[in-house]
């Protein structure tokens, strides 16, 4: 059984960016049970973690074995920054969280549509 590291790193950020738009809306109730991880950093950086390391893994996989481009990895260290910003700058996450997520996404789509279009194309570099 394979598994799709790019669909699993879109996965991965839908979830980062549903739990960023649901979250305080959803759990707003959960201080009053003693729980709080609403606008926790270390919570938050675990998700950006999280992210990252899914993220690097599957474009990494495309572009050694598949397309050797470096647009998705690009496109996907936009978006994580922009994700690290949010985090840091709080007070503009609005404007942040979308552009980040969509940069995600699109570099996981980048990604998936240069393995189809290369099918295992190889080149010189090539160590496979």
């Amino acid at each position: 059984m394979k598994v799709n590291l790019d669909f699993v790193g879109i996965a991965t950020s839908l979830a980062c960016a549903i739990h960023c738009a649901l979250l305080p809306l959803f759990l707003s109730s959960l201080p009053i049970f003693g729980i709080n991880i609403i606008d926790n950093l270390y919570f938050e950086y675990l998700m950006v973690g999280i992210a990252f390391m899914v993220g690097t893994l599957a474009l990494r996989h495309g572009k050694h074995k598949h397309h050797h481009s470096f647009v998705p990895m690009l496109v996907f260290t936009i978006g994580i920054l922009l994700l690290l910003a949010k985090v840091i700058w709080h007070q503009w996450q609005n404007w942040l969280l979308w552009p980040a997520v969509a940069c995600i996404v699109a570099a996981h789509l980048l990604n998936f549509s240069y393995c189809r279009i290369h099918n295992h194309a190889h080149a010189d570099d090539c160590d496979h």
